[in-house]
């Protein structure tokens, strides 16, 4: 389960006459050893298939394109390591779609186990309360944090912040992320991600990117000006750990943000990184992956 917290900016800590109160979320889904085979929307597009026997139906009841219907129940079969979904013959919209007795089972059980997860909900909400009153309104911002701890990516730095400005375009999606400390990044993600990660203004994301895909620039975003990349994160190294070919470099950020990239020892001696520098991190908008909570 994953708890899913108020957006922070909802709650002002000069007046908590105007705090709603809190509340605790969650969801529920299955995996395939470490993949996630599908919560929610992902079963409820099966039981829309079993309903009405049609793609096409079915993506529409649970308001997904066609080409995104058959893009889950392709990765579902997959992950099941056997068929959820069998397509009979007849073309696009047509021939009839049924679903296996294994998929059957599957959202019989899934309904089953939300049963049981919305009355643990229930009692979570009644204890939370109690301790929220005790708290003095601080557990909205705590819930935020822990959620965001329970995140599992190979992926170094993980990079929180809101979505500040979302420009659409005819695939691509560029969305800039406003950092603790107002630095900005930007992310390229296709549209679909966009729409499937419901990303809005004011919106709270994660910002993965792999240190592999940072580069350092010696002094300050004046220094990176004539880069192609579009994210230039300025900071002060904080640390410097050499390895016998690559170093990790860190730098911190405004607001307490650490990002870390992996450079050759070559160029830490030769960028003359060493704790206490300017620095900046550069990276493309594309080496930016996107996430959010549940």
């Amino acid at each position: 389960m994953n708890s899913a917290s108020p957006n922070p900016s909802d709650f002002d800590s000069n007046d908590h006459s105007a705090t709603p109160g809190l509340g605790l979320g969650g969801s529920v889904w299955f995996q395939a050893g470490p993949q996630m085979l599908g919560g929610s929307a992902r079963i409820a597009l099966l039981a829309a298939i079993r309903d009405s026997g049609s793609i096409t139906a079915a993506a529409k009841a649970v308001g997904m394109s066609y080409k995104g219907a058959w893009d889950a129940i392709d990765a579902m079969n997959n992950l099941a390591g056997e068929p959820l979904v069998v397509r009979a013959t007849g073309g696009k919209g047509g021939g009839g779609t049924t679903l296996t007795t294994r998929a059957m089972r599957l959202i019989e059980t899934f309904a089953a186990i939300e049963r049981e997860h919305r009355r643990f909900l229930e009692r979570a909400a009644a204890a939370v309360s109690a301790l929220d009153v005790y708290a003095g309104h601080s557990l909205p911002g705590d819930l935020a944090v822990l959620g965001r701890f329970g995140l599992r990516t190979s992926a170094r730095n993980q990079l929180y912040g809101t979505v500040a400005a979302l420009a659409r375009g005819a695939v691509n999606d560029e969305v800039s992320i406003t950092l603790p400390g107002g630095q900005h990044l930007v992310a390229n993600v296709t549209r679909e991600s966009a729409e499937a990660l419901g990303l809005a203004e004011g919106a709270a994301v994660v910002a993965l990117v792999k240190a592999s895909s940072v580069v350092l620039v010696a002094g300050g975003a004046e220094a990176a000006a004539r880069l192609s990349a579009r994210n230039r994160l300025s900071g002060v190294v904080s640390g410097v750990r050499r390895g016998e070919v690559n170093a990790e470099v860190t730098l911190e950020l405004p607001g307490g943000i650490v990002i870390a990239a992996v450079v050759t020892d070559v160029s830490v001696e030769a960028l003359g990184l060493e704790v206490g520098v300017n620095a900046t991190a550069v990276f493309k908008a594309s080496s930016v992956l996107l996430g959010v909570g549940n």
